[in-house]
This record gives structure tokens, sequence and C-alpha cells, in this order.
């Protein structure tokens, strides 16, 4: 089955101000296959999300609630690695691409005295949204948000970046956590854009994230991100996915989160702006 026309989509759907009939809905979306790493089609199951799911969820956790750290991490590889490990019920699984809707997504910073901290050491100072900290302080006045500022002879910032994304793939009932270095910031930064001009919420379109090898300034090899939107979602496909994220993002923005050191999850920090 070939790819669906998107711009044709989005065409008709701008002109139209409806969403797309169901004689032209698609009937499948391709993801990975990790036997043949190949593509197969699998019916969808975005609109079939059961109306019991947060019982699901309370039964399974004992009805404790239900926090960021208890979501799979998909991490950005290092080394311009250009395959995602996205932890599975039979141990890790390797993907080419990750295919979802984005429920919602934040972007975290935070900054830690030492220039390699240790997993699970609080930072010194850290924001939720990149724009105010956790003290109150505006992000764009501090000295460790300037390039330069990080310690030895790079260019980086001391205050590290990223943006989290809350990615619900076909037939899951919950997402995972990809996260996206400040490296690849701006292409989702352009990517939000992009759906933006066309009429389009983050949670009404398919997207598929994939990576390509990149060389920084320096010539570190890196992992770029690109976001690409596949498939729209129906009136009621949408309307669906729209409460559900309502439901599980406030399920778990309850609990505050602090960021985690990015080196001691094994993702690279560039030490320059690319």
């Amino acid at each position: 089955m070939g790819k669906p026309d998107l711009k044709t989509r989005l065409s008709e759907k701008i002109q139209k101000s409806q969403p797309p009939s169901k004689a032209n809905k698609p009937t499948g979306r391709k993801i990975i296959n990790m036997q043949e790493t190949a593509l197969a089609v699998v019916e969808p199951g975005y609109i079939s999300l059961p109306d019991n799911a947060l019982d699901i969820i309370n039964v399974n956790l004992k009805n404790r609630p239900l926090s960021r750290q208890s979501i799979d991490t998909v991490k950005a590889p290092g080394g311009g690695v250009v395959a995602f490990t996205v932890p599975g019920l039979s141990g890790d699984e390797i993907h080419k691409e990750l295919a979802g809707v984005i429920l919602d997504y934040s972007t975290p910073r935070a900054y830690w005295e030492t220039s390699d901290p240790i997993e699970g050491t609080p930072p010194t100072c850290y924001s939720l949204d990149s724009m105010i900290s956790h003290e109150g302080q505006p992000c764009s006045q501090c000295l460790y948000n300037e390039f330069g500022s990080k310690e030895g002879d790079s260019n980086a910032k001391a205050c590290k970046e990223a943006v989290e994304l809350y990615l619900l793939r076909p037939d899951n009932i919950m997402p995972i956590v990809v996260r996206v270095p400040v490296s690849s910031k701006g292409i989702f930064q352009k990517y939000m854009t992009r759906l933006v001009s066309n009429m389009i919420p983050i949670n009404g379109v398919v997207t598929k994230i994939t990576l390509e090898k990149a060389t920084s300034r320096s010539g570190q090899a890196y992992a770029q991100f690109n976001f690409e939107a596949v498939n729209m979602l129906d009136s009621e496909e949408a309307s669906n996915l729209k409460a559900f994220s309502l439901k599980i993002m406030e399920v778990l923005t309850t609990n505050e989160v602090l960021p985690v050191p990015h080196e001691a999850n094994g993702e690279q920090q560039l030490d320059e702006a690319v």
C-alpha cells in the first residue's frame, strides 16, 4: 500500500474546513518489522482506545500515582547511530523509525555544577519550560544559558536543554517519552510551526520520527532528528485522542519531575552549537 498523499489531504482539509471522508481514509499505517527490518502494514488502533484505560492503569499500578518515571524513555543515540532503542516486554527493540501521535511535549532544561553529573544527582537549577527557573528567574537572563558558558574549550551552554515528546503509538494506551536533544530542538520547533501554519493540532496528526547521521562543526558525529506528518486523524479519532491526552497528561503532571543528567543516560552532548 502506498503512502497517503499528505499534501493533498492537508489541502482538502483547509479548503473544505472539514475532516477527510471515510472513503479517503487509509486502511493501515506503516511500522518497522523487527525481524525483517522492513515496512509492514498494520491496522490503526487509535480510534479503539478503551474507555477503561485509566482503570487498567490503576489496577496494574495498585492505585499508586502514575508518574513520569513510570513511562519508558527513548533516548537520543550517541555517536551518530541512526536507530532508536525502545524498551519492550521482552527486552530492548531496535527501530529505524517511530510513528504515533504526539499527545504533548515539554521543554525542560537543567544546570549541574559539575560537567559530568552522576545519574540521580538533582540539578542545581532547572526549568520545566526553558523559560522560567524553578526559583522564578528568567532563563534568558541566566549566564549559564549563554554559548561558551560550559567549562572547557567548547562553545556549548552550561545549562542543558531538551524536548520531551509524549508519543502514543498504535494499539498502545500508554505513551513513551522520546527525548529530543538540543541539537534537534530547532528542527522540532519548525515542524510545530508547519502544523500551526496548516491549522493542525499536534495531537491531530500521526508523526513519523527518523534519524540521520550529521556532523558538528568540530567533527563530532551525532544523530539528527527529523519529523514528518504521515497521516491525518479524522474528527472521531482526533476527538478521542484529545480527550485521552487530557486525562493522561493530567495524571502525569500531578508530580513535578526533575530533569536528569543527559550524559548519565548515554546521550551525547555536543560541544558546540550545531
